[in-house]
């Protein structure tokens, strides 16, 4: 495998090289549990899943880390608001990103470090820091010096003059540039004892503190969202490497899910919870939706969009799931070079998505055609290939169903799907007589059809 990733840092398109061949460390800056997920925060979580299944699929051997943040300032506020302990709310919604991760079939991590269990570790790196001269303590808080790295703002082409921290006010900073690794403790927080006096950690050295103590001080990649680049990641690389760590050797960071232009967030208001984006589409159609653009571009969220993702997924559902009513099964095949070529060209899934529906143009041709063997073997392949991008319909995971709306929802998406792929075969061979029949047929059960430019899209109707 030759595979090419778009490094952060040297704003550039590298050839991947394990540090130890045959093993690759990944740590994924993972979730702040505030709050419930929002497609915006489980999109990380599809993509880099792709680059995991990936480098399995080669037989690499992948240790991957995603952390989760369980003690800052959000999750202390909200919680004190509803009148709960910090530590409740905090494994509440870490439980909530769980089922969102699993629901929409991201493996599990190797390890998924909470930030409250890595206290000794955190103090262990400022002092390294401090006796290094990069750090200081000031009034029970401990900073980071940025005018002393002298690599500061490199993998975020921030200028020293013009950083901004952005984070609450402490005590004690003889820069306003430095920022917060250790925090005094303020009356009514959670409080851990230290050499600088009792507090807790700040967000940016616990990270730093959980990928090298679970992946060594030199690991492969880091993975993230765009916001993350600055401070947060910035401020990662600036304590590891002054600390003597190598760090990390490739840095990824996947594109916004953006709503009217603007990021989704819970401070502009504009959330879309992974549970109600469920109750619109199955997860399965999610996952293709925020797996489907590049994972480096902005991904603007629309219901049509949605609508447009999970019509395709369905296409693609549908073919695999004829294949096996004719054939009686379809064992997994292998994916094909193209395929391999966009996965290795910096995770080009939707060049990979462009090839595998283009396959199923000729599975279907395949079985309207009743060549049943060059079929099964289409969709092997087919098989293969949503198997990388973890949307395998005949994996056992989205049979897992146990809600009966969803699975009335997904017979029903499977039966006109089929109805639809019939019709597309009677209009190609002029045969308007089926194809009227077909679409009246669904019509008379409440299902509208359009044709669109990508193909027929279909939805319930008004009854």
């Amino acid at each position: 495998m030759t595979l090419r990733l778009f490094d952060t840092a040297t704003r550039s398109s590298r050839e991947f090289t394990a540090l130890i061949p045959g093993q690759v460390s990944v740590y994924v800056c993972g979730a702040t549990v505030q709050d419930q997920p929002h497609i915006g925060h489980v999109r990380s979580g599809v993509a880099f899943d792709v680059l995991r299944r990936w480098l399995m699929a080669h037989d690499q051997d992948v240790r991957f880390i995603r952390n989760v943040t369980d003690i800052n300032e959000k999750i202390l506020d909200k919680a004190a608001a509803a009148g709960r302990p910090w530590w409740e709310w905090a494994f509440t919604y870490e439980r909530a990103f769980d089922d969102a991760y699993d629901t929409l079939g991201v493996l599990p991590p190797s390890a998924q470090p909470r930030a409250t269990e890595y206290i000794t570790e955190i103090i262990e790196l400022m002092q390294r820091l401090i006796d290094a001269g990069h750090a200081y303590p000031a009034d029970g808080n401990v900073y980071f010096a940025v005018a002393s790295f002298a690599e500061y703002g490199q993998l975020s082409g921030h200028r020293l003059e013009d950083v901004q921290q952005g984070e609450s006010a402490g005590t004690g900073k003889r820069d306003p540039r430095d920022f917060t690794l250790w925090k005094a403790h303020k009356p009514g927080e959670p409080v851990w004892a230290s050499p600088f006096g009792p507090g807790r950690p700040g967000w940016h050295i616990e990270c730093s503190a959980m990928a090298t103590s679970l992946l060594g001080a030199e690991f492969d990649i880091h993975c993230g969202g765009m916001d993350l680049v600055f401070p947060h990641h910035e401020n990662e690389v600036a304590q590891s490497k002054a600390a003597g760590d190598g760090f990390a050797q490739y840095w990824l960071h996947n594109g916004w899910v953006s709503l009217g232009g603007e990021k989704m967030s819970k401070s502009l208001g504009n959330v879309l919870s992974v549970p109600n984006v469920l109750t619109r589409v199955r997860a399965a159609e999610l996952r293709y939706y925020l797996g489907s653009a590049h994972y480096r571009a902005l991904l603007e969220y629309s219901e049509q969009a949605l609508d447009d993702a999970a019509a395709a997924y369905r296409r693609l559902e549908s073919f695999v799931h004829r294949a096996v009513e004719r054939a009686g099964e379809v064992p997994v095949g292998h994916w094909t070079d193209a395929f391999a070529a966009a996965l290795n060209d910096d995770l080009a899934v939707p060049r990979a998505l462009a090839e595998i529906h283009n396959l199923v143009t000729e599975g279907n041709k395949a079985l309207s055609g009743n060549d049943v063997p060059a079929a099964t073997a289409i969709a092997g392949q087919v098989r293969a290939m949503l198997g990388i991008l973890g949307l395998d319909p005949l994996d056992p995971h989205w049979n897992r169903r146990t809600d009966t709306a969803e699975n009335v929802h997904h017979a029903l998406a499977v039966l006109v799907t089929g109805q639809l792929e019939l019709r597309a075969a009677a209009r190609a061979a002029d045969d308007w007589t089926t194809a009227d029949r077909v679409r009246d047929r669904l019509a008379a059960a409440g299902i509208e059809v359009t044709d669109a430019v990508g193909g027929p899209q279909w939805a319930l109707g008004q009854q």
